[in-house]
């Protein structure tokens, strides 16, 4: 039966997995545990093709536990029980390995199912997931657990993966491959940092030769498709980014902006910027320079109106303009405190000369007696109590260090005195 060549070709020891460094190099910690024999209950978490199928192979190969692989995907209570049924038996004497692939697709009561087992010893439990655990996986497995972050796999690691896997197939079909300059680097850099999907383009370079031992670099354009941004509208990648994105605007960093911008708008995702941009607007920049939330409109609404790829112009910008504004957020830390207050229990009347007056016996009830109309005096300002009895010291709003809040801080200081 024909095998794939990322499955027939994969490392079958932890020397051989490229990248990983900070978990699998000479004192990385999970090295260091596959070494001392004693494997604990582990979560694999990080993107496609980063080796966490491979790793865990390789832990379940060196342990004397009867090994059982499960896919969540397709997996139901029945398997899991099937498991359970050959604890204590001649089948698993020294207990069971499971090793859960996507466990993030297993219900609270899948997971739940396990937990006797995994906290009796008698299971030990590997588990991978391309999503945060953190927010797939029961609490109960998590605190059972230690979860290992995988990465994608830099150029060079990925460069050295696809040289390996060459060099074996060259040895496997007693041939020698003609690999043209900048086939390996190409292909290391379209895939994106997924292993897996560098080696399944070289066998498809290598399938399409028909019987000819020279692999091109048009061919590898032509396999190798563009694939390298990572991105999922619903996962970390999405939201990681979003959050990058917004960070650098708010610190002032037009280049790193730009460059999370780039690869928000390479997705085809407009929506997600616009809406983050739009709140930027008002959350970081504020009333240091309130016309950027109308510039900002101005763009979304264009960049809506245009789609892609003209979209990117309007986007870049107000991006551009945000982060090279001034900065305040002195209207957001504002509601934020008062919002605060409202849900802690904080509800109270406005005082009654606030209250509407507008009906009949309004007055009869003491509503809007004593209040004084501002523009009937000096300035449009005359002093009188506006927040409730119960808050009347409170202050939720502080002028920021800027021009334009300075200057409204200057002009009221006048006022009020």
């Amino acid at each position: 039966m024909y095998r794939p060549f990322a499955d027939k070709y994969r490392p079958t020891t932890l020397e051989n997995v490229v990248g990983q460094r900070h978990i699998l190099g000479k004192n990385g910690v999970l090295s260091r545990i596959c070494s001392s024999g004693n494997i604990p209950n582990m979560i694999f978490y990080g993107p496609s093709g980063t080796g966490k199928t491979t790793v865990a192979q390789i832990i379940a190969n060196s342990t004397n536990r009867t090994l059982h692989k499960l896919n969540a995907t397709n997996a139901s209570i029945s398997d899991i029980k099937d498991i359970i049924s050959s604890l204590d038996t001649f089948m698993a004497p020294n207990g069971v390995l499971l090793y859960l692939d996507e466990i993030q697709y297993f219900n609270k009561k899948q997971q739940q199912s396990l937990l006797e087992f995994i906290e009796s010893g008698k299971i030990t439990l590997i588990a991978s997931t391309t999503e945060n655990p953190y927010f797939y996986v029961f609490n109960a497995i998590l605190s059972r657990s230690t979860v290992f972050e995988f990465k994608p796999v830099e150029k060079e690691d990925i460069s050295l993966a696809i040289e390996r896997v060459i060099k074996q197939i060259e040895e496997d079909d007693n041939i020698s491959l003609s690999i043209e300059d900048g086939v390996i680097d190409h292909i290391a850099v379209s895939c994106g940092g997924d292993v897996r999907k560098a080696i399944n383009s070289v066998e498809l370079l290598y399938l399409s030769l028909s019987g000819g031992t020279k692999i091109t670099l048009e061919d590898a354009k032509s396999v190798a498709q563009r694939s390298s941004n990572r991105y999922d509208r619903d996962g970390d990648v999405h939201y990681d980014l979003l959050s990058a994105f917004h960070k650098s605007v708010r610190g002032s960093d037009p280049d790193a902006a730009i460059y999370y911008l780039a690869r928000l708008l390479s997705a085809g995702d407009i929506l997600s910027p616009a809406r983050r941009l739009l709140c930027i607007a008002n959350e970081d920049i504020g009333l240091a320079y309130p016309m950027a939330a109308v510039i900002t409109k101005a763009c979304v609404d264009s960049a809506l109106q245009l789609g892609l790829p003209e979209a990117q112009l309007p986007l870049a910008n107000a991006t551009i303009m945000l982060a090279t504004a001034p900065k305040s957020n002195t209207a957001s830390s504002a509601i934020g405190q008062a919002m605060s207050d409202v849900s802690h229990g904080k509800v109270y009347s406005p005082p009654p000369h606030l209250q509407d007056a507008h009906y009949s016996g309004a007055s009869k009830l003491g509503r809007g007696l004593t209040y004084q109309y501002p523009h009937n005096f000096p300035n449009n300002y005359i002093t009188q109590q506006y927040l409730p009895d119960e808050l009347k010291s409170v202050s939720y709003y502080e002028y920021g260090n800027n021009k334009t809040e300075q200057a409204a801080k200057a002009y009221w200081d006048k006022i009020k005195k």
